[in-house]
């Protein structure tokens, strides 16, 4: 009797161990962001949306914006966003401002979540809504090839659902390649209306499947955002 409750115990242990080990997790593996970084972005957010701030933080996140980073190597991806100005690495960036760009979150083609900076501190990841909008990169689409991870997949889904829970002020999921719909909208902040940068990222495929997963949350997306456009004019 005792052998059948011993080897009960501990299959109930191995069970709860795998358990614990499919939990969510988000590393923490912060990007540099010295004083002269934060001064870029006060400064950034200055020029770009004629906002005044004292320190770098959004008022209220709003939405949530994935992407991938056009290459597929998590210590490149990392390094590019640990750099804090562009230094001639992205001309079709440095006319608006010397800041790097930055992101919240980083997710690695096995799935693994790092937190980059806190969620409500200004990354510019996206124009013209950068100061309402946290966002998620995934290692991968290098040549422009979509190459995401069922776990990247998965990964996202979960980071989604996180954010929605911490903040529910979030009211948005979009793809980079949909920010533009947000033009005309209350939430677009550019001013400068020969500003804009094509995206891909992360498509179609990427966004369907986060969507269909997170619905019950009713995020908005494309569609809602057009319709709010146009209930204003």
């Amino acid at each position: 009797m005792k052998n059948i409750l011993y080897n009960f115990a501990v299959l109930i242990l191995l069970f709860l161990a795998a358990g614990c080990s499919n939990e969510f997790k988000i590393i923490n593996k912060p990007i540099s962001f010295s004083e002269n970084r934060i001064e870029l972005t006060k400064q950034y957010i200055e020029e770009r949306y004629g906002i005044d701030v004292f320190q770098p933080y959004m008022e209220e996140p709003k939405i949530i914006v994935l992407h991938w980073t056009a290459t597929n190597s998590f210590n490149a991806s990392f390094n590019t966003f640990n750099q804090e100005t562009l230094e001639g690495s992205r001309p079709d960036l440095t006319s608006a401002g010397q800041v790097n760009v930055a992101i919240q979150f980083l997710v690695d083609m096995n799935g693994d979540v790092y937190q980059l900076m806190p969620e409500t501190k200004v990354a510019r990841h996206v124009i013209g809504l950068n100061y309402s909008a946290i966002g998620i990169e995934n290692v991968g689409g290098g040549k422009g090839i979509d190459n995401l991870t069922d776990d990247q997949i998965e990964a996202n889904i979960q980071l989604v659902r996180y954010i929605k829970e911490k903040f529910p002020s979030v009211e948005y999921l979009i793809g980079h390649h949909e920010y533009r719909e947000f033009e005309g909208h209350e939430l677009w902040l550019e001013k400068d209306d020969s500003y804009r940068t094509r995206k891909s990222d992360p498509g179609d495929r990427f966004m369907s499947k986060v969507r269909e997963a997170v619905k019950d949350l009713n995020l908005k997306g494309v569609e809602d955002i057009r319709k709010e456009i146009a209930a204003k004019k």
